[in-house]
């Protein structure tokens, strides 16, 4: 499913965010990317889902090479992608139902069939009497399981998440691990970046220390 081979990100004026990284990552296996803040987790996500290119090496999510992929091809490969947002990026203006049906709009979903997978999504995540409301009107464990059903409701095969259980209280953060072990169970890779790695137990564990992988 993911495939690093001797990955490396510099950023201006030569900051090495990620430094010679090999891994892979197998279909339906759940994977938690842990370290210490700056380690390079979030650059590492970036990479997977293309928002960022790798400055050497190679990145290949499914069997396709990220480092030569056309920017026409971009929007194909992210319908196969979920990605939970450290800061969620939820649209304020919009209600939740919009929120999540934001995705399937733009993928050019019918109306109908949007509907219906907003509603599917947002029932897994346990908002299925919210739709009507404003993001703001939720707490910050409901604004994160909306988060969640944004990134799940195109059905994708892979799930990333930055970290999803940050600024929640102890209850609040197993509920949403909950969620992440629930789509894993169901067939779908998840890889996580997280400071509570303890949270999802069963999980592999990747560790990096100042970008680099540890043994």
């Amino acid at each position: 499913m993911i495939r690093f081979d001797r990955v490396s990100k510099r950023y201006p004026p030569g900051l090495d965010a990620l430094s010679d990284l090999s891994f892979v990552v197998a279909e339906r296996e759940m994977v938690v990317v842990s370290g210490h803040s700056g380690a390079g987790k979030s650059t590492l996500l970036k990479l997977i889902a293309a928002v960022e290119k790798s400055t050497g090496g190679a990145v290949l999510v499914g069997g396709q090479n990220l480092s030569g992929l056309a920017r026409s091809a971009l929007p194909f490969l992210r319908r196969r992608i979920g990605m939970v947002f450290q800061d969620q990026k939820l649209l304020f203006d919009r209600t939740v139902f919009e929120n999540v049906l934001l995705p399937l709009s733009i993928a050019g979903f019918h109306p109908r069939e949007a509907a219906q997978r907003v509603r599917a999504a947002l029932d897994k995540v346990g908002l299925a009497s919210r739709e009507k409301a404003l993001p703001v009107m939720l707490s910050g464990g409901e604004q994160q399981r909306l988060a969640i059903a944004r990134a799940v409701v195109n059905r994708p095969s892979l799930l990333l998440a930055d970290e999803p259980t940050a600024h929640l209280d102890q209850e609040t953060a197993e509920d949403v691990a909950r969620i992440f072990h629930e789509f894993h169970h169901v067939g779908v890779t998840v890889l996580i970046a997280t400071y509570a790695s303890e949270l999802f137990p069963g999980a592999r564990r990747l560790q990096l220390d100042h970008g680099r992988l540890l043994p």
